[in-house]
């Protein structure tokens, strides 16, 4: 799954009609608008970063639409993420934090 943070722009007369429009758009999700400015925050999902490129170019597209810019980017992982089997045991221990033999003592005071 990606998420993006997109910020859009428009004429301030064109905000409640982008907004409707943009609303009814499947996978995008309207958060915020300012009324003075003609912004609008919105959240995109998709399943691929391609999908999620593609639809910001869509968005540019909008009649209404002045700007639009990707302004916050998530991407989940579809397979779950495994440890090394074998770290390097010359590292710290992560689990154990900076309080360990191994951290120069200034860093843990």
């Amino acid at each position: 799954m990606n998420l993006s943070g997109i910020l859009v722009v428009t004429q301030p007369g064109n905000l409640d009609a982008l907004v409707e429009l943009l609303g009814q758009q499947p996978g995008i999700e309207v958060h915020y608008t300012d009324r003075a400015s003609g912004r609008i925050i919105l959240v995109q999902e998709a399943e691929t970063v391609d999908d999620e490129v593609a639809g910001l170019e869509r968005l540019k597209r909008v009649p209404g639409v002045v700007l639009a810019e990707l302004v916050y980017h998530y991407f989940g992982e579809t397979q779950p993420q495994h440890s090394d089997p074998d770290p390097d045991p010359g590292l710290p221990d992560p689990l154990t934090g900076l309080n360990s033999p191994e951290v120069v003592d200034f860093l843990n005071s």
